[in-house]
């Protein structure tokens, strides 16, 4: 059995402005910014991550 719309106690607010299609899709990135974001990438790959101190270490 479908629910046809009458069937609702209050009507279905209307969709976000953001949530329709009809923006203009974003602008490529500039090969200077793919630069950056690649060797940011890297950097956050390859640099190693501050190990954290547990209760057993602090003793």
């Amino acid at each position: 059995m479908s629910i046809s719309h009458q069937d609702h106690a209050y009507p279905e607010p209307a969709a976000h402005p953001n949530w329709s299609s009809r923006h203009h899709k974003p602008r490529p990135l500039t090969p200077a910014q793919q630069k950056q974001n690649r060797d940011a990438l890297l950097r956050a790959q390859h640099t190693p991550r501050p190990r954290r101190t547990t209760a057993k270490a602090a003793r």
